[in-house]
């Protein structure tokens, strides 16, 4: 066993403290990565705090991982030692069944194998990125561009495919008026790939101090949802909402902003059930849909397109003794717009 460390909950009462812990060997068809950056999601805080499901405990957090490759299997083909890497939310899958075959292991039948909180196709827990190093099955190990600030790709790795893949899926682009709900961690990967497939963008957001820094992230547009003159205006106009809020919030008012036949896209995860009122839907055919992360495939699509536009995450980059402050942080919206920690400092 190949001996780490990393920062763990034991519980989910108690905040992330040292813990050292075994990784499996690398076999013949496994990585091994030395973790340099992994980037701090809503979710890991979600997951850690039993919000969603009652977790697998010690849980070694984190699933934007970035980091160099020191070791190889017998039998890895498209990988070598000292090359960049990337890992995921996924580090398995059934891999045969329609979904995986298609491309969307991340909607395996069978179910993904997450890179944390999850246990492994033997049933061992799986441990994430907050932590010194990792090791996964080749065909779940993404090529990372030298080009890009490594520490800000991180990032890329789950709210950077999360927004990515329901914008190519619904093949938004030239042509349609986006709004994108939200500017945070997700919410300004989605205005920065809005931009770059040509969509018309509009911030939506309860804060008007955040006006600025949308239009500096290149939207065209900016409304306030908490004036109703703003709100009004802009009713009936959107072709696409990009919704990447993890609080409750009025569904039947954002649905009267869509256009008719409008798609009100999911991707933040509110810790309570959405509420919608039937004709929110009826009056105008309009269409409320999730998407998760993206596949393999369109994964390593969006890093490399990443790295021929220069599109990063806007990140702070934090000492991981400080990962609680940063939680809390994260909670007040006070951050632009991804924390990433600095594994230099575990």
């Amino acid at each position: 066993m190949i001996q780490a460390k990393g920062y763990a909950a034991q519980d989910a009462q108690t905040d992330l403290a040292p813990w050292n812990f075994e990784r499996r060997e690398v076999g013949p068809h496994d990585i091994q990565i030395e973790i340099l950056f992994c980037g701090v999601c809503h979710s890991d805080l979600h997951q850690i705090k039993n919000d969603w499901f009652p977790g697998i405990f010690p849980m070694v957090p984190g699933h934007e991982i970035v980091g160099r490759i020191v070791k190889t299997g017998d039998h890895v083909k498209n990988f070598k030692p000292g090359q960049l890497a990337g890992v995921g939310c996924m580090v398995d899958s059934c891999q045969v069944c329609e979904n995986c075959k298609d491309g969307l292991e991340q909607y395996c039948l069978e179910g993904s194998t997450q890179t944390y909180n999850s246990n492994d196709r033997a049933g061992v827990p799986t441990y994430g990125g907050y932590s010194n190093s990792i090791v996964v099955r080749e065909e779940f190990v993404l090529h990372v561009s030298e080009k890009l600030s490594l520490a800000a790709t991180a990032p890329l790795l789950c709210a950077g495919i999360t927004t990515y893949s329901p914008l190519r899926h619904w093949k938004v682009g030239k042509g349609h008026k986006l709004a994108v709900l939200g500017l945070g961690g997700l919410g300004h990967m989605g205005v920065k790939f809005g931009v770059a497939f040509g969509a018309e963008v509009t911030v939506l957001s309860t804060s008007p101090s955040k006006e600025a820094a949308a239009k500096e992230l290149g939207a065209h547009h900016f409304v306030v949802t908490s004036d109703p003159a703003q709100l009004e205006a802009v009713k009936g106009s959107f072709d696409f909402i990009l919704d990447t809020v993890s609080a409750v919030h009025d569904m039947d008012m954002y649905l009267s902003l869509l256009r008719t036949n409008g798609t009100h896209i999911c991707v933040g995860v509110p810790s309570e059930a959405y509420a919608i009122q039937p004709f929110s839907l009826l009056g105008g055919r309009k269409s409320v849909a999730g998407s998760g992360i993206g596949g393999i495939a369109e994964t390593q699509e969006m890093l490399d397109f990443c790295a021929e536009h220069n599109i990063v995450s806007d990140i702070e980059l934090i000492d991981i003794k400080d990962i609680t402050a940063s939680y809390e942080r994260m909670l007040k919206g006070d951050v632009r717009y991804r924390f990433v920690i600095d594994m230099a400092t575990l």
